[in-house]
């Protein structure tokens, strides 16, 4: 088993910053390709990025590419999502997931986080 905690979010202005964190425990060693989703208020869970473990495969979501970054650091067994530019239409619960294949962007993961807040005031 994989355990997921998500840290970050919160209230911005329209054009500020946020950083997310997705920390992993347990069974790590299994995980290959980690993931942000979101699921804005109403709506279906989308995704986000995704980032396998070297870091040589890396997708986004049409909607956020140039604006959010995903990055990983093994050695502390987390991923990172920094958004910048952030828009009203990026206000969800994000959540971070994990799995032991290769990237995709479908929901198709094995592991998910419980999601932290994210809301953009215009």
């Amino acid at each position: 088993q994989v355990q997921l905690v998500e840290s970050g979010g919160g209230l911005v202005q329209a054009g500020g910053s946020l950083r997310l964190s997705c920390a992993a425990s347990g069974s790590i060693f299994s995980v290959n390709a980690m993931a942000w989703f979101r699921q804005p208020p109403g709506k279906e869970r989308e995704f986000v990025a995704a980032i396998n473990r070297g870091g040589g495969s890396i997708r986004y979501a049409d909607s956020v590419k140039g604006r959010f970054t995903i990055s990983r650091e093994n050695a502390k067994n987390t991923v990172y999502l920094q958004m910048n530019s952030l828009e009203a239409e990026d206000t969800a619960v994000y959540l971070c997931a994990a799995r032991r294949l290769a990237v995709t962007t479908t929901p198709i993961y094995d592991y998910w986080g419980q999601g932290t807040q994210v809301t953009v005031s215009s």
